[in-house]
């Protein structure tokens, strides 16, 4: 039996999950603003006690490693990373990205698919899959026009997932062009866990970082405290 604890906070939507034997047995979600470091730790405990099982009655900890926003990542990451050290659990991570695409209910609709972070202003963190989810371009941050992703609307339907979808659905102009505007939550997760669990890809508990993709930026406050 597996049994693995989801958590994903790479978006605004902070989530976390239960999987038994490939399906998600209790959940967890919400989407208020910067509460990601005050609830993560709560939801898991709520639904072990839930459960009636502790951390050690699990198999494994999987974590969403980004893109995504720096804090929620690093509440993400610093939380499953207690969870593996305190009970000697395997750490597992899934890409935000591969998560999106998870989410997708009849993916084989579509000859691609092209989830997307939002990254600020026109700019998104993406990459080009396939229905089956394989990735066909690797995972970098693109500045969205009208000729964005024309090769790939050029040969078939295209749906554009994830939380920078909505922005992009006036600049991406095509008759073969789908939107859905989502966060990537901890039940989406269970496809690319279970596909690390599976082919032993266990992340080194001491030294994972998540991938930002950008570099961290500190900024100034203007304000006057004095």
């Amino acid at each position: 039996m597996e049994r693995i604890i989801l958590i994903e906070t790479s978006t605004s939507l902070c989530s976390c999950a239960i999987a038994e034997n490939g399906e998600i047995v209790s959940y967890r979600e919400s989407s208020e603003p910067k509460a990601h470091a005050s609830l993560t730790a709560v939801f898991i405990q709520d639904m072990l006690k839930e459960m009636e099982i502790g951390i050690s009655d699990c198999d494994a900890v999987c974590v969403s490693m980004g893109p995504g926003s720096y804090t929620g990542l690093r509440v993400g990451v610093s939380t499953a990373k207690g969870l593996c050290f305190g009970s000697h659990k395997p750490l597992l991570a899934a890409g935000t990205l591969d998560t999106l695409v998870a989410k997708v209910d009849n993916p084989t609709d579509y000859s691609y698919i092209v989830p997307m972070v939002d990254a600020r202003r026109m700019e998104v963190y993406t990459a080009v899959f396939l229905p089956d989810g394989t990735p066909l371009t690797e995972v970098s941050p693109a500045i969205i026009d009208g000729n964005s992703f024309s090769e790939y609307l050029s040969r078939g339907k295209v749906l554009f997932i994830g939380d920078g979808a909505r922005k992009c659905e006036g600049t991406i102009v095509s008759p073969n062009a789908s939107f859905i505007q989502c966060c990537p939550d901890a039940k989406a997760m269970l496809a690319p866990a279970l596909k690390e669990f599976r082919e032993g890809r266990f992340r080194d508990v001491a030294y994972f970082e998540p991938f930002y993709l950008k570099e961290f930026v500190a900024t100034v406050s203007k304000k006057k405290l004095f």
